[in-house]
């Protein structure tokens, strides 16, 4: 794409990011998680963190949150992810994985809360390979295989989210910040496993949100031939001819 074209499409995902937050009721985070898989696959891993940042401080500082820290790290996060996945880019996706699992398991608190809990985080750790050779070339691909790629890709996209929130909450200690909330080990375990309940809701509700308007989403763009389809399609025929 072209710049002026990557620092439009990043000013709108911006706005519906902040926007989407505005709206966001009930369960466990706001509804900027819901555009998070096609900000990374539209923009990539550096224009589309730019954008959920952007997007999620300045929805917070209209409407501070209590615990923002969470979100304006974990979004922008799990965009750059989605970003580098679906360019074939999966070590340091998996590196980030292993660094913030190994972090968690080693904290006395990570050992001693249940591990079904985090169950879709360790699903996701062992789909990031197979996502990333399956995504590669997002958004500009075969359009019959969208639906289970996207599917892919949003799943390991909110559980990114999910693995960030869980380290900053655990390992990097954050829970200490939050005495009426997790004063003790007890009420910091209540909350984790009631936390982990509304999080599978949230993974199933991510696919669903992304198949049934990320795929048209993306076939709209692709018809806009902001990815280049066009030239590409030039190209080979040059080369045919």
């Amino acid at each position: 794409m072209r710049k002026s074209v990557v620092v439009a499409l990043t000013a709108v995902f911006a706005a519906v990011h902040a926007v989407l937050y505005f709206a966001s009721f009930g369960l466990w985070r706001n509804w900027a998680i819901y555009l998070a898989p096609i900000e990374g696959i539209v923009l990539g891993p550096v224009a589309g963190f730019s954008a959920s940042l952007i997007g999620g401080l300045t929805a917070r500082m209209i409407r501070p949150d209590e615990f923002w820290m969470f979100g304006i790290v974990a979004e922008p996060a799990s965009v750059m992810a989605t970003g580098l996945l679906c360019r074939g880019r999966w070590k340091p996706v998996m590196v980030a994985y292993a660094v913030m699992l190994s972090a968690y398991f080693l904290h006395p608190f990570g050992r001693a809360l249940p591990l079904w809990a985090i169950l879709d985080v360790l699903a996701a750790f062992l789909l990031i390979y197979a996502t990333a050779k399956l995504s590669k070339g997002l958004p500009d691909m075969d359009f019959a295989r969208l639906p289970l790629v996207l599917a892919l890709i949003s799943f390991v996209c909110i559980a990114t989210d999910s693995l960030v929130r869980i380290f900053l909450l655990v390992p990097c200690g954050f829970y200490m910040l939050f005495p009426g909330f997790f004063g003790t080990f007890e009420g910091l375990y209540i909350a984790f496993a009631g936390a982990a309940l509304y999080s599978y809701a949230e993974d199933l509700l991510v696919v669903v949100v992304s198949l049934v308007a990320g795929v048209p989403i993306l076939k709209a763009l692709s018809k806009l031939d902001l990815f280049g389809n066009k030239r590409r399609e030039s190209k080979d025929e040059v080369r045919l001819c």
